[in-house]
């Protein structure tokens, strides 16, 4: 099932850093940043991160939860999460469930040969649980002031 803004999220359920479990219903009562990226400890998404990361109480204060999503397993995770101090969890899509709910997987063209790539998206759910905003294809420079308006003009709204 597709995800479509101003809709509820499917049901999902995924492993997160620090035990967590984070379903479409864990969290409801908060707004939930989730941003999927490609890898690991590559240039752009520790870009990403560390933009998230020195955001992060701005996030808090607006009243969002961030999450970061990747194919990555847990064990890539806490050392991607260690390295860079990262103040918010990490979701394991080891088996693609989310990446593909969400949308998120793309044909790429890496160097020269195609593979299946995460095409890096933002996605921005509501406290009802319902998306209220999303980023596809994204490029990492501005992004994160870009979704943090987005969070605050939500709790403006509430």
């Amino acid at each position: 099932m597709a995800i479509v803004v101003n809709k509820p999220i499917p049901e999902f359920e995924s492993n997160a850093t620090g035990g967590l479990k984070v379903s479409n219903t864990s969290h409801l009562g908060h707004v939930l940043v989730m941003y999927f990226y490609p890898k690991d400890n590559t240039p752009g998404c520790t870009t990403e991160a560390m933009q998230f990361r020195d955001h992060y109480k701005d996030f808090v204060k607006a009243g969002a939860t961030v999450f970061g999503v990747s194919r990555d397993n847990m064990k890539s995770h806490d050392d991607f999460k260690a390295k860079l101090e990262l103040p918010f969890e990490l979701i394991a899509d080891t088996e693609e469930k989310m990446c593909h709910m969400f949308g998120v997987v793309k044909n790429k063209i890496m160097y020269g040969k195609k593979v299946k790539g995460i095409e890096r998206s933002t996605f921005l759910i509501g406290a009802d649980g319902v998306l209220k905003a999303e980023w596809r294809g994204l490029k990492v420079p501005g992004h994160v002031e870009d979704v943090l308006k987005a969070v605050k003009a939500l709790k403006k709204a509430a």
